[in-house]
């Protein structure tokens, strides 16, 4: 019963502006990211293919691209880092992740980092013999560093295991200090903005110092967890899930963005024909967008959500459905490079005009929207008061005569006032 009290008071406080100083990025609410990658992309030369299409993604409208690890690291896709203050990875040289993040700047647009810093691979055995020493590199750490649970000689962990691979101790102050001065080195190079993989593993305060300290202008966690089922079911109320996230997002002193898993669980379900779940018992949306939107970034799928690792996909014959939903609708929307740019130019040329939309009619990440409709095959809302939408297969247009066709696809349709 606990829980909707805490919901409830998340509500009023979320949807109000905040006090404390934040960015200008968060309180402008006009982000739009490309996830810049997918869990192929370090077999295609990705530095210099990405290179090739800045002035693509920046005549688009993206704000910041998420870029994959750009450190050395035991597996190719970058997630199991060693050597953090090597940047010669499988997705290409020093030299050609800097030629890169220069044309990103001279286009205006910001390369965002993907820090990987709950776990670090060691080069030595150590205790237990395990490879919890990181003898011979940069930040030569030994077993104090890593967590108990997970074979080292540090304190027990702040958040969850992630399993396999030793786990950093957060707790130590030389680790802290350590890691602000790599995240601030990144800075230097010409990351201007992060994304905290793995968010689960270590508390919310670290993030906080991290963020405090090294001024990203934009940050954004992966805190993902499972979304309340029975059985194979996806439940109709999710309000405990988004309070998890909302939970990571007070704890990291409010200056951290998040991904909305909740909202990419419930709309991945909707647009099968049950878009009845698109709207809350208080008619909102039922995501952190609902709660939180200047918090929540929200995305239809990611390198492990998709992409070939297909952990939890967004249903390929729907895609445009989704991104008529977030690309309409209040908080912050991610487009994935695979559907941007893979996915052929009829996709890609949908996607950018709803881009062009969200830009023109000036939707932002506190935009109101009104819920007009939600049945099995329709959803339909009002966003500010120049859009109108709808998805699904059901019929539905405005009534009144200001209202013009701006966009129109497989299932979904935009309309904006003159």
């Amino acid at each position: 019963m606990g829980n909707s009290n805490s919901n409830m008071n998340n509500n009023k406080e979320h949807n109000t502006e905040e006090s404390t100083d934040l960015g200008e990025v968060l309180r402008n609410g006009r982000e739009i990211l490309l996830q810049g990658f997918n869990w192929e992309s370090h077999k295609y030369d990705w530095w210099r293919n990405l290179e090739k299409k800045v002035p693509d993604i920046a005549k688009s409208g993206f704000t910041s691209v998420w870029l994959p690890p750009p450190t050395n690291s035991f597996s190719p896709e970058g997630y199991l880092p060693q050597n953090l203050y090597s940047l010669n990875s499988a997705y290409g040289s020093e030299q050609l992740l800097k030629t890169l993040l220069q044309k990103l700047r001279q286009y205006k647009v910001r390369a965002m980092a993907d820090v990987v810093i709950n776990h670090r691979i060691g080069t030595t055995k150590g205790h237990g013999g395990m490879y919890n020493r990181y003898d011979g590199i940069p930040l030569a750490w030994n077993e104090h560093a890593v967590t108990s649970c997970t074979g080292g000689l540090g304190n027990r962990s702040t958040g969850d295991n992630f399993n396999g691979v030793p786990n950093i101790d957060h707790s130590q102050h030389f680790v802290r200090k350590d890691i602000i001065g790599w995240l601030k080195w990144l800075r230097s190079v010409g990351f201007q903005d992060f994304r905290f993989d793995f968010a689960r593993g270590y508390s919310a305060k670290y993030v906080k110092e991290y963020i405090e300290e090294a001024k990203p202008i934009f940050s954004v966690g992966e805190y993902w967890d499972s979304c309340n089922y029975n059985g194979y079911e996806l439940d109709y109320n999710q309000d405990s899930h988004r309070q998890r996230i909302i939970n990571w997002l007070d704890a990291t002193g409010q200056i951290s963005t998040a991904f909305d898993f909740t909202t990419k669980g419930i709309l991945q379900e909707a647009v099968k024909g049950q878009f009845w779940r698109l709207r809350d018992p208080q008619g909102k949306p039922p995501g952190v967008m609902g709660w939180w939107p200047s918090r929540a970034v929200t995305f239809i799928d990611n390198h492990d959500t998709g992409s070939t690792q297909a952990h939890w996909p967004f249903p390929s014959n729907h895609i445009m459905e989704g991104y008529a939903y977030i690309l309409t609708h209040p908080g912050i929307p991610t487009v994935f490079y695979d559907h941007f740019y893979d996915w052929g130019d009829p996709i890609h040329e949908q996607i950018s005009k709803l881009m062009n939309i969200r830009r023109s009619q000036d939707i932002h990440s506190r935009s109101s929207v009104r819920i007009l409709e939600s049945q099995n095959n329709l959803y339909s809302a009002m966003i500010g008061d120049k859009v109108c939408m709808k998805i699904g297969d059901g019929s539905w247009c405005p009534t009144s005569r200001e209202w013009t066709l701006a966009t129109s696809g497989h299932r979904y349709a935009v309309w904006q006032k003159q």
